[in-house]
Parts: C-alpha cells; structure tokens; sequence
C-alpha cells in the first residue's frame, strides 16, 4: 500500500519561489500559465496487511506532524492499495 502526501503553502501564505517560477515561464512566452504555487510531494510505503482506517490514521499523523508545518501549509493525500 502507498500513500501520496502533497504539501503546498496556504493560499494566505506568500510563495516566493512559485512567484520566481512564473516569472521565468512569462518570459519564456508560457501566456496561458496565470499562476504558479510550489510544493513537497511525499510517497510513503506502509505495511501490508493494515486496514483503509489504520492508514489513512497513519499517514494523517505523519503528515500532521512531520510533513507539514501547519501553520503555513495544507496538505492532501491520496492512499493505493
């Protein structure tokens, strides 16, 4: 079983590098890209055997208190089996 855990900044949470991206794509003639946020992907491997409820447990805890500063950051995850 895998986990996929993203983090990215709040939306209330400046994003320099994100900024420092977008201005790179403009001059590159990139017109369409209206704005661009940064973030950490994360892919865990659990134990086999553990039930749907046991891992999204495991993996909310990871990233709550690991991952993730949640003062300025948001994730969201996604479990396969």
């Amino acid at each position: 079983m895998k986990a996929h855990v993203y983090v990215t900044l709040k939306s209330s949470v400046l994003d320099p590098q994100g900024q420092t991206i977008q201005n790179a794509l403009r001059k590159m003639q990139f017109a369409h890209v209206e704005s661009v946020r940064q973030g950490k992907y994360f892919q865990l491997s659990l134990a086999d055997g553990l039930s749907p409820e046991a891992a999204r447990a495991e993996v909310e805890r990871v990233a709550k208190e690991v991952l993730a500063n949640p003062v300025i950051e948001d994730y969201t995850y996604r479990i396969e089996e």
